[in-house]
């Protein structure tokens, strides 16, 4: 039985929370949040305690920490839970800086302790199994990627402002999809933005809307398309092409049922929510966690997978401000 101390009981903490709660191999012990009423409520949830952070890295008791945090505070936290020689799983991304991540992951390495990062789409039941056929050869040998990313609505401003921009923030889920994808490393970035959603994400100096090119030493190219804005709903796509056919992961909604009339067919909306639509994710997502605990096995996404969605970040990020093509260290 693994035993978790959760950092964060916000939206994801809870849903990572109640999650472990219902598994057979794993307990939460303690929790901690900056918000008293909220750590109170997820700790009754689950049946644990309500405790602080310091408290619960240095707890002899756990074995395991959830970092669930502000984007600002993973890697301070990270760093505090690999030397005092926790399992670590933690929501993306690691930091908003490469530099800051590379550092943090020179600490995880040196306390040889494993680390996941929460790139929970790697876990989704369609994604995942797509990869899994790419992997036995099934497409023959890849040549094009395309991912597509549209959230039903924008977030506030407020969210906008921190978030580090929608490269860091939204599409860095994309990157590592992309990287798990293909296979290979990408050397070459080219990103376009705009806001045309709502004018005070732009005010903000962040996109809502973007298109990102990018390429293989070997010659495989991956786009990338995300839009803060989608009416119908929740759309999450992908294809793979390949030299001997195409793979490709549909919308997921609500219900598989049709209507079929002289106008023709028509069926459910796609799922409107990430939570909703990836539940089966986060759920597989620490089940791979407590796997790699018990097999002691190097957990996807790791650490290094962070890193690298960081950097393709970071270089869509400044491709588009300059409008030129980055070329990745």
């Amino acid at each position: 039985m693994i035993t978790f101390g959760v950092l964060g009981a916000g939206r994801i903490g809870k849903v990572h929370g109640l999650t472990i709660a219902k598994s057979d191999k794993a307990k939460i012990a303690y929790v901690a949040d900056a918000d008293a009423k909220a750590a109170a409520a997820l700790a009754a949830s689950v049946g644990a305690k309500v405790s602080t952070v310091e408290a619960i890295i240095a707890a002899k008791d756990v074995d395991a920490i959830l970092i669930c945090t502000p984007t600002d505070t993973h890697a301070d936290l990270i760093e505090a839970a690999a030397k005092a020689g926790k399992n670590i799983l933690c929501e993306k991304p690691v930091s908003l800086s490469a530099e800051r991540t590379l550092a943090c992951l020179k600490v995880v390495e040196k306390a040889k302790v494993p680390l996941m990062i929460g790139f929970n789409r790697r876990h989704d039941p369609n994604f995942a199994s797509l990869e899994k056929r790419l992997r036995a050869g099934e497409a023959g040998n890849i040549e094009l990627v395309t991912i597509i990313s549209r959230d039903p609505s924008p977030p506030p401003v407020s969210y906008i402002e921190r978030s580090g921009g929608l490269f860091r923030d939204m599409m860095i889920h994309d990157f590592d999809m992309a990287r798990f994808l293909v296979g290979e490393e990408f050397v070459t970035v080219h990103a376009f933005g705009s806001a045309l959603v709502d004018p005070a994400i732009g005010k903000a100096g962040d996109v809502d809307t973007a298109s990102v090119h990018m390429i293989t030493a070997s010659g495989k190219i991956a786009v990338i398309t995300n839009s803060r804005r989608a009416t119908y709903g929740y759309d999450q796509r992908m294809e793979v092409h390949g030299s001997k056919g195409m793979l490709r992961a549909n919308n997921v909604h609500e219900t598989t049922v049709e209507f079929a009339s002289a106008q023709g067919f028509s069926g459910a909306v796609v799922q409107n929510f990430f939570l909703e639509r990836y539940s089966a994710a986060y759920a597989r997502e620490v089940d791979a966690f407590l796997e790699a605990i018990d097999k002691g096995t190097e957990p996807s996404a790791n650490g290094h997978d962070g890193l690298m969605a960081q950097k393709l970040a970071d270089a869509a990020t400044q491709s588009a401000k300059t409008g030129q093509p980055v070329k990745v260290t």
